[in-house]
């Protein structure tokens, strides 16, 4: 079972065209990790990221 205190909301919105993910991410090693690589306009790098930890 997961534990609650290693859980986040992970709001990705691309810079070049708008598109917007949520994604649930977990915190390893000091690095958010979703799985998300990239945007369906295949941008790698210019994103806007914002993390909430799950209640």
């Amino acid at each position: 079972m997961l534990r609650s205190e290693n859980r986040y909301i992970v709001d990705v919105r691309c810079k070049k065209c708008g598109e917007r993910f949520i994604l649930k991410g977990r915190m390893k090693k000091g690095k958010m990790e979703t799985g998300f690589k990239r945007c369906l306009c295949d941008n790698e790098e210019d994103f806007d990221v914002q993390v909430e930890k799950l209640p």
